[in-house]
């Protein structure tokens, strides 16, 4: 339903979220989202486009949030990367369908404008709970999806 770089985005802001109004670098965040740096990188890019994180330079710097959590949406977050395609003319080019979608083309809009309006209605603030307390995104401990197993010296089969 969502794309890969609408997942990072979010991980990341909600993180951002979590550590406002201080700064994260872009490999505190990545550690802690699981997010591949290099990736994360050009997300957080279209994030500043958007106005949506701020990135400062050097020693102190880092990523931060340029809006509090509670005045941030996913919908803004979502529209920042990669914008929900709504559904206005037929994706056929049926020239019978003219300007009127099909049932099954307005069913499947309506449901498109369902998850935006979830999306428009839900703040940062809401995501990381009520207490103020963000919960984790991602186990630290666990290595990311494409890091190599590294077992115990102990627990290696032994060859010969």
């Amino acid at each position: 339903m969502i794309s890969q770089t609408v997942e990072y985005a979010l991980r990341a802001v909600v993180h951002l979220a979590g550590e406002s109004p201080q700064s994260c670098t872009t490999q505190q965040v990545a550690a802690v989202t699981q997010v591949p740096a290099a990736y994360l990188s050009k997300v957080l890019q279209s994030l500043v486009k958007a106005g949506i994180v701020k990135s400062q330079r050097g020693i102190g710097g880092g990523v931060s949030l340029v809006s509090s959590p509670a005045s941030l949406t996913i919908l803004d977050v979502v529209n920042a990367v990669d914008p929900i395609q709504r559904i206005q003319t037929c994706p056929l080019d049926l020239k019978t369908h003219a300007a009127t979608l099909c049932p099954l083309h307005r069913r499947l809009d309506n449901a498109m404008a369902e998850v935006e309006n979830a999306f428009r209605s839900t703040t940062l603030a809401e995501v990381l709970g009520e207490s103020g307390e963000p919960m984790p995104l991602c186990d630290a401990t666990i290595p990311p999806r494409n890091a190599k197993s590294k077992a115990p010296v102990s627990s290696r089969k032994k060859s010969g």
